[in-house]
């Protein structure tokens, strides 16, 4: 998300960044391109209009043009304002309320309500520590309540049975009555879609709210809609005491109009964002990040979030354990490293949370994927576990043989043992105690053209091919 838009404003703002000196005309030609910038990533132009009028009135007031670095301090103004029109902070679910807390989901048909609910359940029941049941009352879409069992089983959370026959209503009152039974803290109810707003649906889910009394009623929206997602969510909003919204399929989503648009046609904030797939595929939404992601300023408190969460701690420990002792680094620990790699979102997902991004050519972007790990994975499995431990083994027949086992060629498997080899040497450098020789060697890997600059064949995101 926001790649589109990213690239366009750091252009605008870099040129910004270093002037000694900034003039209204300046400030007046930077706000025509971000304006234009923000409608091209499908922003609602009320939003656009609001937000380049609160800029341009704190830009050429005292806020800028009497500052030292009236740069910089642009570039200040825009993050705040972006983030002001996001929502300012995080806000968390709320579950203050006896138990269990009922957090209704509503949502257009074929946003991926279902596949959130499990998201969102597994959000809970693993950053919240709570017990977690959910339960479908789509008596309308075939196999939805199957799809929403099968999802529950996947993440470990209670399910309540029920069936196609019954009245949406009924289903939810005997859910409810379920988890206080299971002692759940959560009922996480997922409602029926339609492919459009109308007034069958806002009639159901109004008495489904009005039985139910949740705490929470959050929007399930397709961020790929753009503006079309914020004018939704207004309908219901309308209908309907949201509580929140959840905006999904990120991860297709270039522009970002639809994350800079919900909160503030709707006033109602931006809990979560999905992206991909997984179960895991849900972070909280922070404003304050997404605009310095934005302004291509990277997300680094998102980043050792991630690490933290994601990271074998254990594995983590051996390893500085045996590197410390002056153990040979292997092509096991290798896998492993690649391996906790793909836990925290592949090599695209961790470049995205990382400053300057977008000033990277889009050539080297392309290369960056995920695939590039499968494959290394994929080979290094393919060896014996001796020759994983002892990679000298590893002649022209062996490499042969492990090419044919992964489906690849003696280059690739050259081009993994000459990466590992760079990792060892840096690990090496570990094991002495010596910080100072190990940034030297990770700047020669770097390259003097930027990341993957000196990496060789074998070290650039597109090494594999």
């Amino acid at each position: 998300m926001f790649e589109s838009l990213s690239t366009r404003l750091s252009t605008t703002i870099q040129r910004l960044r270093g002037r000694a000196r900034l003039t209204e005309e300046n400030i007046r030609e930077a706000t025509r391109e971000v304006r234009v910038a923000l409608l091209e990533a499908d922003v609602a132009l009320p939003v656009v209009s609001a937000l380049i009028e609160r800029i341009k009135v704190r830009a050429v007031g005292q806020d800028v043009l009497r500052s030292l670095s009236p740069g910089q301090a642009l570039v200040k103004v825009v993050q705040q304002e972006l983030t002001a029109v996001m929502g300012t902070a995080n806000a968390e679910i709320n579950l203050n309320c006896p138990a269990p807390a009922v957090i209704l989901m509503a949502g257009l048909q074929g946003a991926g309500k279902t596949t959130t609910v499990a998201k969102l359940a597994k959000h809970l029941k693993e950053r919240r520590k709570k017990k977690v049941m959910v339960v479908s009352v789509d008596v309308y879409r075939p196999a939805a309540i199957q799809q929403l069992r099968t999802l529950a089983d996947q993440v470990g959370v209670l399910f309540h049975a029920s069936e196609q026959g019954q009245a949406p209503v009924t289903i939810a009152e005997r859910a409810l009555d379920d988890a206080r039974k299971s002692f759940a803290d959560v009922l996480i109810v997922d409602t029926a879609g339609r492919l459009a707003v109308d007034p069958a649906m806002m009639e159901e889910i109004a008495s489904l709210h009005q039985a139910l009394q949740p705490i929470e009623t959050l929007f399930v929206v397709d961020s790929m809609t753009g503006q079309d997602a914020a004018n939704t969510a207004k309908a219901f909003s309308a209908a309907l005491p949201l509580t929140g919204v959840i905006l999904t399929k990120t991860d297709g989503d270039a522009r970002g109009g639809a994350a800079l648009s919900v909160r503030y046609i709707t006033g109602r904030p931006i809990k979560f964002v999905g992206s991909g797939e997984k179960p895991d595929a849900l972070e909280p939404f922070h404003p304050d990040r997404a605009a310095s992601r934005i302004l291509d300023m990277g997300d680094v408190l998102s980043l050792v979030e991630e690490v933290e969460r994601s990271v074998d701690q254990e594995k983590a420990q051996k390893l500085a354990e045996k590197v410390m002792k002056g153990k040979r680094f292997d092509l096991t620990d290798m896998r492993d490293q690649l391996s906790q790699m793909q836990n925290m979102g592949g090599l695209s997902g961790l470049m995205d949370k990382l400053p300057g991004m977008a000033s990277l050519p889009s050539g080297v972007k392309d290369k960056v994927n995920n695939k590039e790990i499968d494959r290394m994975i994929a080979i290094i499995n393919s060896m014996t576990k001796k020759e994983r431990r002892h990679p000298d083994l590893l002649n022209g027949s062996r490499k042969l043989r492990v090419a044919r086992g992964s489906g690849m060629q003696p280059a690739d498997v050259n081009r993994v043992l000459k990466q590992y080899q760079q990792m060892a040497k840096m690990m090496s450098k570990l094991s002495g105690g010596g910080i100072k020789g190990l940034m030297r060697q990770m700047k020669g890997m770097m390259g003097p053209g930027g990341m993957g600059g000196g990496m060789g064949p074998g070290m650039g995101p597109g090494g594999l091919r």
